[in-house]
C-alpha cells in the first residue's frame, strides 16, 4: 500500500511566501501525499488567501503564536498520516522531491527521519545555512552539516550526493515517521523555536532510530524568513536551546564538564562582540545563560527527555569544529570531518 504523507507548511504572517512558493508544493504532491496549512495565529490575511486561493487544502487555525515547536506539536495532533513533512514556508520544492525520501524511509525501518539536500534560494548552486546535505554536532554541541560550517556555505559541486546517516535533520525541510513522532513527545515545546530539531533527532538516534540525508531530493531555502540572521531573539533563543539540548541529551558525567566550557567559550565570543560594538550580542548570550540556569533550577518538567539511551550517534564529530574551524583554519566539512587538507 502507498504510504499516506502529510507536508504540513507552518505559517505565522507569511502571506508572502504561500503566494511565492505554495504552487511549487501543491504541483508536485504524489499519490497519498496532502497539503495542510498550520496558522500561528497570523495578524496578516494569510488564513483569508490560502482559503480563498486554495480551498482544496485544510487549514489549521491555532489561537496563539505556540512558535516552531509549539506550532507543529499542536497542528501535528490533529493530522492522522504515516510521514509528516515539516516543512517551511519560505522553501521552493523540486518536481519528485517527495518520492526519494519516502522511497528510503520505506526501504529501512530503522530511519526515523530524513531531509533533502537544502540549496540556496538565492543561489541555487550553493549549500543553504539550515541544513545543507545534513546536519552533524560536535563533541562540544556545535552544530554544523554536509556543506556549511559556521558561516561558510560550500558550492554544491555533488561531493555530498549519497544518502548517508546524519546526527539531525533540518526543520526546514523535515521527514519523520508520525508514530515516533509522537511515540517520543514530539518537539520540545521550551525550545519555541531553534535546533528543537536537533533535539528530536537527538533523542530518536538515542532511542535506537537513524536520521539519514538524501540528496535525490533537492529543495531551495530562502532563510531568516521569520527571524532573520543576528536578531538579538534569534542569538538568545540558539545558545538557551543548545545548553538545554545538550543538559538533557548527554551523559551526566559528560553534560558536568562540556557545560561549564561551553559557558566559557560563550562569554568569548560573547566579548568578543561586545568589543566590536555589537552590544545586542552580547546581551543576548548573557541573557540566554541566566535562562538556561532558571531552566535547570525551575523549569526542566517542562521539557521533553530522552525516553531511551541504547542507540548509536552518528554524525557526531569527536572533536571540535570551532578549533578546526577558527584556530587551524579548517573551513570545509571535508577538510573537518575527513581530514582532508
Amino acid at each position: 500500500m502507498t504510504p499516506t504523507t502529510a507536508i504540513v507548511i507552518l505559517n505565522w504572517n507569511g502571506r508572502s511566501f504561500l503566494e511565492k512558493f505554495l504552487p511549487f508544493v501543491t504541483a508536485t504532491i504524489c499519490p497519498g501525499a496532502e497539503v495542510i496549512i498550520a496558522d500561528n495565529a497570523s495578524s496578516d490575511d494569510s488564513v483569508a488567501f490560502v482559503k480563498e486561493r486554495y480551498p482544496q487544502l485544510r487549514v489549521i487555525e491555532m489561537d496563539k503564536n505556540r512558535g516552531f515547536a509549539g506550532g507543529y506539536n499542536e497542528a501535528l495532533r490533529q493530522v492522522n498520516s504515516d510521514y509528516y513533512v515539516l516543512l517551511n514556508s519560505d522553501v521552493e520544492v523540486t518536481p519528485g522531491w517527495l518520492e526519494p525520501v519516502i522511497g528510503l524511509m520505506e526501504k529501512d525501518p530503522s530511519i526515523a527521519a530524513c531531509q533533502p539536500k537544502i540549496l540556496m534560494y538565492a543561489d541555487k548552486g550553493s549549500f543553504e545555512y539550515a541544513g545543507a546535505a545534513g546536519g552533524w554536532l560536535d563533541y562540544l554541541g556545535y552544530p554544523f552539516a554536509r556543506g556549511r560550517v559556521f558561516d561558510v556555505c560550500e558550492e554544491d559541486m555533488g561531493q555530498y550526493d549519497q544518502p548517508e546517516p546524519i546526527f539531525w535533520a533540518s526543520g526546514a525541510a523535515l521527514f519523520i515517521r508520525s508514530r515516533l513522532f509522537h511515540e517520543l513527545g514530539g518537539l520540545d515545546t521550551y525550545f519555541f523555536a531553534h535546533q528543537e530539531e536537533i533535539d528530536l533527532c537527538w533523542r530518536l538516534q538515542l532511542a535506537g532510530y537513524s536520521i539519514y540525508s538524501c540528496p535525490k531530493s533537492v529543495v531551495y531555502h530562502v532563510g531568516g524568513g521569520t527571524l532573520p540572521k543576528g536578531n538579538e531573539r534569534k542569538v538568545f533563543l540558539n545558545f538557551r536551546n543548545n545548553l538545554i539540548m545538550m543538559a538533557k541529551n548527554l551523559p551526566r558525567a559528560q553534560s558536568a564538564w562540556k557545560i561549564p566550557f561551553r559557558f566559557f567559550l560563550d562569554s568569548i565570543s560573547a566579548w568578543k562582540s561586545l568589543f566590536a560594538g555589537e552590544g545586542v550580542y552580547f546581551a543576548a548570550i548573557l541573557e540566554a545563560h541566566l535562562a538556561f540556569l532558571k531552566w535547570v533550577a525551575f523549569k526542566q518538567k517542562q521539557s521533553i527527555f530522552p525516553q531511551k539511551r541504547k542507540g548509536t550517534l552518528h554524525g557526531w564529530y569527536a572533536g571540535s569544529v570551532v578549533w578546526q574551524y577558527f584556530v587551524v583554519g579548517k573551513k570545509t566539512f571535508a577538510e573537518i570531518v575527513k581530514g582532508k587538507p
